[in-house]
């Protein structure tokens, strides 16, 4: 059992029969009543991010995530398909349980695979930046290449995002996967 003293960014608790980690948190101390820890909590499963206040007194159970090291190779329609690169073994991960990162996942790119300790697969994370191809985009318009603004585009994984105007349909660009921008331009 845990209490609000071991709250810290990262940690997975159990939380109203749900997986929660904790996304912020805030040690209050009043000055008249007794202290408390406001939090962001974000459902492991569905993403969901809600408001929580713990009482100075309250307990939870923490929930130890492993990560285990796997290499995406395939979508066969239902499931992704990830690999141990140590002994080849091949695991398949539903579609809802992959969520928007799809629009992440390039072939042959190295995730993490989230487990709790009763095999339950609960999420991927991704490495920090991706490299993708830009599949369609606008057309530039003249003058418009000096300006701060930036066009519409799609890369070869679906994913639409926002790039400055001198990038072209077939340019390889690195995008930031934990808000999906566009950072630079692959040459």
């Amino acid at each position: 059992m845990a209490g609000t003293s071991d709250i810290h960014n990262g940690m997975v608790i159990n939380y109203k029969n749900n997986l929660y980690e904790i996304v912020e948190f805030l040690h209050v101390k009043p000055g008249k009543g007794p202290a408390f820890v406001r939090t962001k909590l974000k459902n492991v499963r569905t993403g969901q991010v809600i408001d929580n206040t713990f009482r100075g007194s309250d307990k939870f159970d923490e929930i130890r995530i492993e990560a285990s090291k796997k290499q995406y190779l395939y979508f066969d329609g239902t499931f992704y398909v990830f690999m141990d690169n140590e002994n080849y073994e091949q695991l398949s991960i539903p579609i809802d349980v992959i969520g928007d990162l799809k629009y992440y996942l390039i072939e042959n790119i190295d995730v993490k695979i989230r487990t709790i300790p009763s095999g339950e697969i609960v999420g991927i994370e991704l490495p920090i930046t991706v490299e993708m191809t830009v599949a369609e985009a606008e057309p530039n318009s003249k003058g418009n290449t000096a300006s701060g603004g930036g066009k519409s585009a799609i890369t070869n994984t679906g994913l639409r995002i926002t790039v400055p105007f001198f990038v072209n349909v077939g340019e390889k660009i690195k995008v930031d996967t934990r808000n999906g921008q566009y950072l630079e331009r692959i040459k």
